[in-house]
């Protein structure tokens, strides 16, 4: 399998990924599901491109899939998100000006580096907020499907 970071580093997969949550938003219905031609639709790429990167994020985990006929429907998996939340979560704890002061006592970041730092700070903790509410959402909804 291949590694979750990997995966989620080609930028028509978080597309994919992208589609996905939105349709699981929006829709409410059965997992989110939607089927390869709308996501082809959607990115305006060939329906071989597509399937192929949808493969690579089945085989990750991040998507599971329900065959009607010739048809797939795709719908988003959140778990291996978590591996991704895991490694983030130091990240988004660290206090920067604590850490720079303690590898340099005399180290100061300049206003423009401190907005930065913060903006990130806030987007990571954005993200990270967003995964868990959208595992706790998808976890909530299995049980009703199970």
């Amino acid at each position: 399998m291949a590694d979750i970071f990997d995966v989620v580093a080609d930028s028509t997969r978080r597309d994919i990924l992208g589609i996905l949550l939105e349709k699981y938003n929006t829709d409410g219905d059965y997992e989110g599901e939607i089927s390869v031609s709308e996501i082809v639709a959607q990115l305006g790429l060939s329906q071989p491109t597509v399937s192929k990167h949808l493969k690579v994020l089945r085989e990750a985990g991040l998507v599971g899939v329900r065959e009607e006929g010739q048809h797939r429907y795709y719908h988003l998996d959140y778990g291996p998100l978590e591996e991704i939340e895991d490694w983030l979560i130091p990240f988004l704890s660290v206090d920067f000006d604590t850490v720079i002061g303690a590898a340099d006592e005399g180290a100061v970041l300049k206003d423009e580096q401190r907005a930065f730092a913060a903006a990130l700070g806030k987007a990571f903790a954005d993200t990270s907020f967003q995964v868990t509410s959208v595992v706790k959402d998808a976890t909530k909804k299995k049980r009703r499907y199970a």
